[in-house]
């Protein structure tokens, strides 16, 4: 598959989130071409600020490999990730992040100032599916207001 073609499947689990009243975030964790682990935000579900879809996303992956390490994974998330997101990537060793739309107000850029708080051999891609990502998360919102 493509990574436009594993954003798809992130991109569903952000609909499963937007359907639920959640801000709409999918994640995806996919290893030798097979996804691992499927989530998306919980966190009004779950009465929990942490219930992030790459939060319960690692968790899924670790819990299926036996592992709390993701050297050979690669994350795909409809959002730039959140400073806190990024501390748990960070410590996952995950080998590679591709995200979809920026996130102007809470991504780990703004938050930090620093262009890569991951691992040092962390590969991250954004922009894929940038457009479909961002329009969801829009609609999200303005029907919020």
């Amino acid at each position: 598959m493509t990574d436009e073609q594993y954003m798809q499947q992130a991109l569903n689990q952000a609909q499963k989130a937007f359907d639920a009243g959640e801000v709409p975030v999918g994640a995806i964790v996919v290893m030798n071409n097979k996804i691992i682990a499927r989530a998306h935000n919980q966190v009004e579900l779950l009465n929990d600020s942490t219930a992030h879809a790459e939060i319960l996303a690692l968790t899924t992956a670790y819990n299926f490999l036996g592992s709390k390490y993701l050297p050979e994974a690669t994350l795909y998330v409809t959002l730039e990730p959140c400073l806190m997101c990024s501390g748990a990537l960070y410590w996952s060793k995950i080998g590679k992040i591709v995200f979809g739309a920026d996130d102007e107000k809470n991504s780990y850029r703004r938050s930090t100032g620093v262009n890569n708080p991951f691992h040092p051999k962390t590969e991250i891609m954004g922009g894929i599916l940038k457009e479909e990502c961002a329009q969801l998360m829009k609609d999200f919102f303005k029907a919020r207001r």
